[in-house]
């Protein structure tokens, strides 16, 4: 999980967030389409759309244009056909990459995907040829003004694989994608406060990479992440240490 939470932190550190709300917006309003429209348009029965709505009200997003996506998805108004694609590949010094999109038109997509690999010095690759490295966990981070140990008391219980406690003193959780809405309603339950949640792919080991190796796939995970139809972006790589002060 190291990759994981360190790509999150350096983004944070980097206040991308703030800096590029339209983006986020975006990605959030597309999974509230593809998940009513696979799922039913009903948050209660459909656990991936009441993630997502968590996801966007966490996020500031108005009831009016969370409940307009949905109905997009669900078939009641008029919206693009998007349909859920993902692409594998390696960047600078062998590291795996991980994108997940969503399109109208894949063609597209995977030029614009192939462009971002080719010009920061990677290369597209076929399907699983890095896919086997990630795997599916339910991630949920809660904030730091909760008691640990009672957070983890509870994650445990609920059936959680694994507990880390973060440098701001948050605490990431992680499960197996089945356990993942029972554990944040274990958490939600004892009134315990939670910053973020999704179920997202992690690298199953991560590659310790030198400082010019890292400012490059950093370079090539933010050009993936701009890219209009990208949704998340995963890697196996630990960044070096100091990096952060390369990109200040």
């Amino acid at each position: 999980m190291a990759g994981h939470s360190k790509w999150a932190n350096i983004k944070h550190r980097k206040g991308r967030q703030d800096a590029k709300r339209g983006k986020i917006f975006s990605v959030l309003i597309r999974e509230l389409t593809v998940a009513a429209k696979l799922g039913g348009g009903v948050p209660d029965d459909n656990p991936r759309l009441r993630t997502a709505v968590d996801k966007a009200l966490a996020a500031n997003m108005t009831k009016d244009t969370i409940e307009r996506a949905i109905q997009r998805g669900a078939g009641g108004l008029e919206g693009e056909n998007l349909e859920e694609v993902s692409f594998e590949g390696y960047g600078p010094g062998g590291i795996a990459i991980m994108v997940e999109s969503m399109t109208d038109n894949n063609n597209r997509t995977v030029a614009e995907v192939r462009h971002a690999f080719t010009k920061s010095g990677g290369n597209l690759g076929t399907n699983g040829s890095v896919s086997y490295l990630f795997e599916k966990k339910g991630i949920i981070t809660t904030s730091s003004e909760n008691n640990a140990d009672e957070v983890m008391e509870i994650s445990i219980e609920a059936g959680a694989e694994d507990i880390e406690i973060n440098e701001d003193e948050s605490i990431t959780v992680s499960s197996a994608p089945e356990d993942f809405e029972n554990i944040k309603k274990a958490l939600s339950d004892k009134e315990i406060k939670i910053d973020d949640s999704e179920i997202s792919l992690v690298p199953e080991t991560t590659v310790q990479a030198d400082l010019d190796t890292s400012l490059k796939v950093f370079k090539l995970l933010e050009m993936l992440e701009d890219l209009d139809d990208t949704q998340n972006v995963t890697s196996n790589i630990e960044f070096a240490e100091g990096m952060l002060d390369q990109l200040d």
